[in-house]
């Protein structure tokens, strides 16, 4: 059996900002800061994003994102190290458990991200598996590889020792009390193995003993696929990365309509990324979000409407005090929890969707501008309610027919309870 989950995860992932840079001190002050301001509203996961293992990572940024052949800390089972200049705590062959173990004193759950298949250097040397008498270069497919990161080989599915070199990937990130896996390079299955990986690394997490989120990356997911993804992962990428334009944020209503029947508890379609706050050092571009305060609204809506994964992308000690209100919204963040959410109408001016809150049968309604301009709009346009309503984001009532301005790139997000032989 999957790992269960009862909502979707919320957590910070460091790429948005640190790009393949984050270091150990780094994530401890993230750490730190989602334990004090962010944890008692859901927020739980710290994730250290792509090439923790490396010792290059971040040089040469204006030629490489991923210096090929770089160097790379690994041990004699083929296995990924945290770079020990980068994760001084990961010395004597510790790994990430004195991370985690700090992280988990927080209060917060830790997670990675790996590569699908093997290191190269560990073909290379032909390093062994833990095990097996088979060693790295008999598992590795050095016809399968990622076409945008130099580090690793796919694993041949059908090789004597494949599923044990995943065994043992689950067996050392359960020992240092990893929560969390985000895999990539596997999610749209551009590999004629991708899947057979998938299932693979399902299985490992099977057998390690501790309870492991599975999140599957890049998309877009392939909705025909479903079900599979469904059994044997958490959350997969129906986008690939998402960043701070409109363009992409527009793109989302078309990806999250075409998911929308197949969200379930435990099985979440993932929109990526919030990119929200001081972005792109890593990256040689600190800023702040493209997205205005009324498109970081409507995106916030969407995810939570929609029960996406929720990762923030920002570093958190810079967060504003807007940009914190806004994602500590209990009344937004409530719609994780929400039951049959999809989309009710469309046109070139608007995009509703609703839902029910779980349990009261309360109706929630969003209602988002999509148009370049201001535009006003009546509620029960699109559902037949009446009586008073909660505008979440304001938090303040409002007569459910009464006309709502709606800024452009804006929505407006509305409780409606249920009364006693209303709404059947």
């Amino acid at each position: 059996m999957k790992t269960m989950l009862s909502k979707p995860p919320m957590g910070w992932n460091s790429y948005d900002y640190y790009d393949t840079t984050v270091n150990e001190e780094q994530v401890r002050a993230n750490a730190e800061y989602m334990a004090e301001h962010l944890k008692e509203y859901g927020w739980e996961y710290i994730v250290v994003d792509i090439a923790w293992y490396s010792y290059e990572a971040g040089e040469q940024r204006d030629r490489f994102q991923y210096v090929p052949f770089a160097k790379v800390e690994m041990d004699e089972y083929s296995r990924l190290l945290p770079c020990v200049e980068r994760f001084p705590s990961s010395a004597g062959g510790k790994g990430f458990q004195p991370l985690a173990e700090y992280v988990h004193s927080l209060g917060l759950k830790f997670g990675i991200h790996i590569m699908r298949g093997i290191p190269r250097q560990a073909a290379y040397l032909r390093t062994a598996i833990k095990n097996s008498t088979h060693r790295a270069n008999e598992i590795a497919n050095p016809y399968s590889i990622c076409y945008w990161n130099p580090d690793m080989y796919g694993v041949e599915p059908k090789a004597e020792g494949a599923q044990e070199y995943y065994d043992s990937l689950l067996e050392l990130y359960a020992q240092w009390g990893v929560d969390f896996i985000k895999c990539d390079d596997i999610c749209r299955m551009d590999a004629h193995s991708s899947k057979a990986e998938i299932v693979m690394l399902h299985k490992a997490i099977e057998k390690c003993g501790r309870e492991i989120v599975l999140s599957l990356s890049p998309g877009p997911a392939i909705v025909e696929e479903n079900d599979f993804y469904q059994e044997n992962a958490n959350m997969w990428r129906i986008t690939d990365d998402f960043w701070d334009n409109w363009k992409s944020l527009r793109d989302m209503f078309d990806r999250c309509r075409n998911w929308q029947d197949f969200v379930t508890d435990g099985g979440y379609p993932d929109c990526d990324m919030l990119p929200l706050g001081f972005l792109g050092k890593g990256f040689g571009n600190e800023r702040e979000t493209n997205f205005t305060p009324d498109e970081q609204k409507t995106m916030l809506t969407l995810w939570c409407i929609f029960k996406s994964p929720l990762m923030l992308g920002a570093e958190l000690t810079k967060l504003d005090s807007e940009t914190l209100a806004r994602i500590t919204n209990r009344g937004v963040l409530h719609l994780l929890e929400a039951e049959g959410a999809g989309e009710c109408f469309r046109d070139d001016s608007f995009i509703v969707w609703n839902a029910k809150e779980k349990g009261t049968g309360s109706d929630y309604l969003a209602i988002f501008n999509i148009a370049e301009k201001e535009l006003s709009v009546q509620p029960d346009r699109f559902l037949q309610l009446e009586g008073k309503a909660l505008d979440v984001w304001a938090g303040n009532t409002c007569n459910f027919a009464e006309k709502q301005t709606i800024p452009a790139h804006g929505v407006v997000l509305l409780k409606v309870e249920k009364k006693e032989g209303k709404n059947e």
